[in-house]
């Protein structure tokens, strides 16, 4: 069973989402937040694109990472936080188009790991969608309280 532990998750997701300073150089965009689900789009760029054109593989797995770990978010209290303990990423087709869209979902909701999915599609002019990308998430919960050694 699925279920948060903050009736506000949306603001506190939103809030978190202003300090993402590497999705903002990238220039992802968060276009819905529900309990256990977080999607987002990206206009592609030519600074997205690895030397062939495609979309390189690291912008499409930076994708894949931050909508589960943010549908992780939606489910935790306002005083924890959540980090990515293993991601699995695997690429069916290269990123080609004018923008990816990414969602990510909660499997199985743990009081310390979160098992989340997430997929990448490419969007090409007026074509479907095309799934280029899926992952698979453990997204661990932690204080928000930040060790010594992280100061």
């Amino acid at each position: 069973m699925i279920r948060t532990y903050n009736s506000d998750f949306e603001r506190d997701v939103r809030e978190k989402l202003e300090r993402q300073e590497f999705m903002k150089l990238m220039g992802f965009d968060v276009t819905s937040i529900k309990e256990g689900r977080v999607e987002g789009e990206l206009v592609l760029r030519q600074q997205h694109r690895q030397h062939k054109g495609f979309t390189h593989g690291g912008v499409i797995a930076t994708l894949a990472d931050i909508v589960a770990g943010f549908a992780a978010v939606t489910l935790v209290a306002k005083d924890q936080h959540v980090v990515t303990a293993e991601l699995k990423v695997s690429y069916f087709h290269p990123g080609v188009g004018d923008k990816l869209i990414a969602k990510g979902y909660v499997i199985k909701q743990g009081r310390m790991l979160n098992f989340c999915e997430s997929e990448v599609y490419a969007i090409k002019g007026e074509e479907a969608p095309l799934l280029i990308a899926k992952a698979s998430a453990t997204m661990a919960t932690i204080s928000a309280q930040p060790k010594e050694n992280f100061k």
